[in-house]
């Protein structure tokens, strides 16, 4: 290829244009996203489809199993005796303030631990016994430590994730590359000029991700926290619907926790691909 092909190739490329691989390319790749999102929606379809049919041809039995229409009727009726959207707001509420605590004590623990190598050394063991530890085993004793009521439901989606995402973020600073924390020592930075410097930026991918992890945990925590210490929620939906043999109840509460969990995590993901995009 002669020099003047080459610089009428660079300065297409300068304007902006695509080269046809590259189009090629782009095409093929929303092609593949459009795919993935249809069969997404195809597969829910069928499940529902599957669902209402086994329970019409009494394949399934209809009282323990529901079905699709039983369960929007069960929604509307709900909507209609104005609870639910109490109980639904008073979940996110425990959900996300459970998540936000949990965020904040994480960091300020996982920094701490950083900036001591010694006590995280001492602190390390005692981590990860109580992250192995059982959490539905401590909801008794927090009842008795801190009664019925929100209070306990917070502590208890705490408890879910606070250990693991001490551990997780603490392990992200720690993989942070060493050659550019010894490179802000060279120039006479401090301890601190490296964690905001390097430490911190360097980990938001970790921090990220360890918060789509979080977010979920702190709604299981909540949930469990509803199962034994509340009089509102959908924790509480699901446990009177059980011992009253509403099953419709019980199904239309966990779908609605699946819709929120889905809604959470996607806010998550929405803020970790705004992240990728601005660097």
């Amino acid at each position: 290829m002669d020099e003047k092909s080459l610089y009428e190739r660079n300065e297409k490329r300068r304007d902006g244009s695509l080269t046809p691989r590259q189009a090629a390319f782009l095409a093929a790749h929303r092609r593949s996203r459009r795919m993935v999102a249809f069969l997404r929606v195809f597969l829910l379809l069928l499940f529902l489809a599957l669902w209402e049919l086994c329970s019409d041809l009494d394949v399934i039995d209809a009282f323990f199993f529901s079905s699709p229409s039983r369960v929007a009727l069960e929604f509307i009726t709900l909507l209609e005796e104005k609870s639910l959207l109490t109980h639904i707001g008073i979940t996110l509420y425990e959900t996300l303030l459970s998540f936000l605590l949990v965020f904040l004590i994480s960091m300020i623990c996982a920094t701490i631990l950083w900036y001591s190598a010694r006590l995280s050394e001492i602190l390390e063991p005692y981590l990860v016994v109580l992250n192995s530890l059982p959490k539905s085993a401590l909801a008794p004793l927090l009842i008795v430590w801190l009664g019925t009521g929100m209070n306990t439901i917070i502590v208890a989606g705490m408890s879910v994730a606070l250990f693991g995402a001490i551990i997780s973020l603490y392990t992200g600073f720690r993989q942070v590359d060493e050659e550019k924390i010894r490179l802000i020592y060279t120039l006479g930075g401090s301890r601190r000029d490296s964690l905001f410097k390097v430490v911190l930026p360097g980990s938001i991918p970790i921090i990220l991700s360890t918060m789509k992890v979080n977010i979920g945990l702190a709604l299981v925590g909540v949930i469990i926290g509803e199962f034994l210490a509340a009089r509102r929620g959908l924790g509480y939906l699901i446990i009177y619907g059980s011992q009253v043999f509403q099953l419709d109840m019980v199904i239309t509460s966990i779908l609605i926790l699946c819709a929120i969990a889905m809604g959470l995590y996607q806010v998550i993901q929405v803020a970790e691909k705004y992240y990728r995009r601005r660097v």
